[in-house]
């Protein structure tokens, strides 16, 4: 039987209310990407939670369609815990940047120079191993996901991104569904109308994931979709600790919906070479502090 984490179990309360707040009735489709969208969150803990909510009997899951609503659910209670660990991922994140955080290290650790309890740091790490940030060691301890922590890897990430990311909208297999289009266009429009704060830094780092992994999963081929997941993966830390400001996430949504919009025209060279554009000047961009500007 599934088991889901704690942030799928928080997830999947969080899309019961939205279900009750929307007035979806039985026979409704709930769509991965767009709630992930919603929930600012990557796509990997959406999924788990859906599964959850199948096997409670809420969700079915219908082949080419997604997920439907077979029963309508009871509204979960809110919880009031999310900003305050949303926080908590921001500060690991610029710990382990700094290098002051080691690579393996235990729940006690963190308990102890956070001063949280247990409770919290198990929340906080669950959301991180879905996120594929931090993984269980075998036997006792967690262990964080290699990053781009060397200027020299960043580099070559980037060159690589150059190399495969425009040519996958050039693949003959590439399909873009205009509904993701659209969703992508409204989520990016949402951003530059949202104030912005520090721990804004998670929510759009997963929209800009989203974004690149899912022009990749567009291209239908599974090894370039498969390269830029793990891409996005090795970029997280980096992103979470945001330190260029507004002005860069402003720059970076427009050049991604002008991208948009060539696709949706059907112009795939134009965007081709627009999103090339996109990478050699993020590429260039530096900070002292954070090196890696999406």
């Amino acid at each position: 039987m599934y088991q889901p984490s704690r942030l799928q179990q928080d997830l999947a309360d969080r899309i019961v209310r939205l279900v009750n707040e929307d007035g979806l009735q039985v026979g409704a489709l709930l769509n991965e990407n767009s709630l992930a969208k919603r929930l600012e969150v990557s796509r990997t803990p959406v999924r788990g939670a859906l599964q959850h909510l199948e096997n409670q009997g809420i969700l079915a899951r219908r082949p080419n369609r997604g997920m439907e609503l077979v029963a309508l659910p009871e509204q979960a209670p809110a919880t009031a815990t999310s900003d305050m660990d949303e926080e908590w991922l921001v500060q690991i994140a610029r710990d382990r940047r700094k290098d002051e955080l080691p690579q393996d290290f235990s729940e006690v650790e963190i308990m102890r120079r956070y001063s949280l309890n247990r409770p919290t740091v198990q929340r906080v790490l669950s959301r991180l191993s879905d996120l594929e940030m931090v993984e269980r060691k075998p036997g006792y301890g967690w262990r964080f996901v290699t990053g781009f922590r060397d200027p020299a890897a960043r580099d070559e990430s980037y060159r690589f991104r150059l190399l495969v990311e425009p040519m996958g909208i050039l693949e003959p297999t590439f399909r873009l569904e205009p509904q993701w289009i659209e969703d992508m266009r409204r989520s990016h429009a949402e951003t530059l109308e949202r104030p912005w704060q520090e721990t804004s830094s998670i929510a759009f780092f997963e929209m800009n994931a989203a974004f690149h992994e899912g022009l990749a999963a567009a291209s239908g081929n599974r090894f370039i979709h498969s390269a830029i997941r793990h891409q996005n993966q090795l970029r997280r830390f980096s992103q979470y600790d945001w330190k260029f400001g507004f002005e860069r996430v402003v720059i970076n949504c427009r050049e991604h919906i002008e991208i948009l919009d060539y696709l949706a025209k059907g112009e795939r060279e134009v965007a081709s070479v627009l999103l090339r554009r996109h990478l050699e000047r993020a590429s260039q961009v530096r900070s002292r502090d954070n090196p890696d500007p999406g």
